[in-house]
């Protein structure tokens, strides 16, 4: 079972490298062009976690907290997020998603779903897309409750 773990791990960080690669290299719009990936997934991170702080932020995407303080002042900037005091400690900010960063995180997630739907189709059937759905389903599960 440890080898075939180990080869699932890899796979998996490879699917990820390539399919970033993919996204990158073949997705031709406008929000791809303003916005860095690593300006999306901070979209995407509040939109899944909701109100965080910038240390919160900085230890989900791994960097320190210097790189985020950046993205964030970006992001302000373009109003696609907001940081508020949090009202049970005024030392902190909460960063929250705008209705703005909303709609560009819709985009952006329209147009993945589109170049991967292009790039599958007529290569994976329905049965192997269940598959793949109910296994990514119990892993999210098993690392929802793993962070609690």
């Amino acid at each position: 079972m440890k080898e075939q773990l180990q080869e699932a791990v890899e796979l998996f960080e490879e699917v990820i490298i390539y399919g970033t690669e993919h996204v990158v290299k073949n997705l031709n719009i406008p929000i791809w062009k303003e916005y860095s990936p690593e300006q999306i997934q901070v979209l995407k991170i509040l939109s899944t976690y909701g109100n965080l702080s910038s240390g919160q932020l900085a230890e989900i995407q791994g960097v320190h907290k210097s790189a985020i303080s950046t993205r964030l002042k970006k992001l302000v900037e373009k109003e696609l997020v907001k940081s508020e005091k949090d009202p049970n400690d005024q030392r902190t900010n909460r960063i929250s998603l705008t209705p703005k960063g909303n709609e560009v995180l819709s985009a952006s997630n329209e147009a993945v779903y589109e170049s991967i739907e292009s790039l599958f189709k007529d290569r994976i059937d329905e049965q192997e897309l269940e598959q793949f759905i109910g296994t990514f389903r119990k892993l999210k599960d098993i690392l929802v409750m793993k962070g609690m």
